[in-house]
């Protein structure tokens, strides 16, 4: 998506912009000297994940924009009526706000402290609320105002509620925020509209947590950039109260390319929550035993697995595998409850002295407890079914540390060779 200096003098306030799609779309919007407000927590580094709202103004600079950090928590009115007031004080106005900031766990009812599904709902409802609410008076007075929330179309299929009703509801209500406000708004010219992508995104968090393999599944932040910046570009009061996945938006810009976003053009492509059409593509290659690989924005059923052995053999295997390095880096004890024919429950322990795995409880307390059927188990550590997929489409529950959890699939990278 070429720039085309439209949002030239523009001022945009993002939240969640120290990083990841927030940051992307603010330099994408900064190519074309628009003014950019970071809204986030982040002003120190995290150990693990860098940017801050300073580090991303640097680079906002660079790509010649305007940049004003705050330092902004959306759960606090204080705090954003602040952020909004230095930004009409520095840029003079305030003209798109992108609702960005964002929290997730992926836990069922019994497995989500009431901490946080609270940030969750603070966060992505409460506070997109809030922000829209705070910048509506100055965006009524812009040429072109838009709102724009990175949250999914609004999906009521049980299928998106039953793993995480917890965070589908406050991811939802960020959605639902778009369906009224679109329609409140209207009439004034405010254009409010969501943008959800097609497939997984790799950011910082998801190199931590996913490793390798998953990583490959993405694609990049800059899909969403340019598809953000076709909507932003727009008028406003013709293109409001739309639902848009990220490369269809582009797809209508005459974009066919997509490979080009792609971190692994060769891997399958990992499709995201909230969509039909891969949820159902995906539920129907697993039944096969394949992995779903994209063609031209499509499911095809391909790449079959190698038959896998038995539950019992593969934990032979694994326990040859184990050694003390392979412990220091996973530091996570995992617990398996198999159903179908070999029903029972299994470990793998990763934690303590040399590593160990068998058959029945762990000798520890797990990080993380995994719950599918014989068949799915041996698939999965045969290669032909990943531990996210098998999870996004129902055939594997977590319970426990998710970030432990997700080690899993490094694991699995490993031992694909050995096995």
């Amino acid at each position: 998506m070429i720039n085309t200096g439209k949002l030239a003098g523009r001022t945009l306030f993002i939240t969640g912009a120290s990083r990841g799609i927030g940051k992307e779309i603010a330099l994408k919007a900064a190519r074309d000297g628009a003014n950019i407000v970071v809204a986030a927590k982040t002003a120190t580094a995290h150990p693990k994940l860098p940017g801050t709202i300073f580090s991303a103004a640097k680079e906002i600079e660079a790509a010649g924009g305007q940049a004003l950090p705050c330092v902004v928590d959306v759960r606090d009115e204080s705090s954003v009526q602040g952020a909004v007031n230095d930004a009409v004080k520095q840029f003079g106005g305030i003209d798109i706000l992108i609702n960005n900031a964002s929290a997730i766990s992926l836990t069922r009812t019994l497995e989500t402290p009431m901490k946080r599904y609270d940030l969750m709902h603070q966060i992505n409802l409460r506070g997109t609320y809030l922000v829209s609410k705070l910048c509506v008076p100055h965006l009524l007075k812009s040429p072109n105002p838009h709102i724009l929330n990175i949250s999914p179309p609004l999906n009521m299929k049980p299928r998106w509620f039953r793993d995480h009703v917890a965070y589908t509801m406050a991811k939802y209500g960020m959605s639902m925020c778009i369906l009224g406000m679109a329609e409140e708004f209207r009439e004034d010219g405010i254009a409010c509209n969501a943008l959800w992508p097609r497939t997984a995104i790799i950011t910082a968090a998801m190199e931590m947590l996913g490793g390798d393999e998953v990583d490959k599944q993405c694609r990049k932040p800059q899909i969403m950039a340019d598809a953000a910046y076709a909507m932003l570009i727009k008028d406003s009061k013709a293109y409001t109260g739309q639902f848009a996945v990220d490369d269809e938006v582009l797809k209508a810009e005459g974009i066919t390319d997509m490979d080009q976003y792609a971190v692994d053009p060769s891997s399958p492509l990992l499709p995201d929550f909230f969509l039909d059409e891969f949820d159902a593509a995906v539920e129907r290659a697993q039944e096969l035993g394949a992995r779903p690989k994209f063609m031209d924005g499509k499911v095809v059923e391909s790449e079959k697995p190698k038959a896998g052995g038995q539950v019992a053999e593969v934990f032979t295997q694994i326990e040859s595998f184990l050694n003390p390095e392979l412990v220091e880096k996973t530091k996570a004890v995992f617990s398996f409850e198999v159903s179908g024919d070999e029903a029972g429950k299994w470990y793998i322990d990763l934690k303590n002295g040399s590593g160990a795995c068998g058959k029945g409880d762990p000798p520890t307390t797990a990080d993380a407890t995994f719950v599918m059927n014989a068949n799915n188990f041996t698939k999965m550590f045969a290669g032909g079914l990943k531990p996210t997929t098998a999870f996004m489409t129902g055939k594997l529950k977590i319970s426990g540390d998710m970030g432990k959890a997700l080690k899993l699939e490094k694991l699995m990278g490993k031992l694909k060779s050995k096995l």
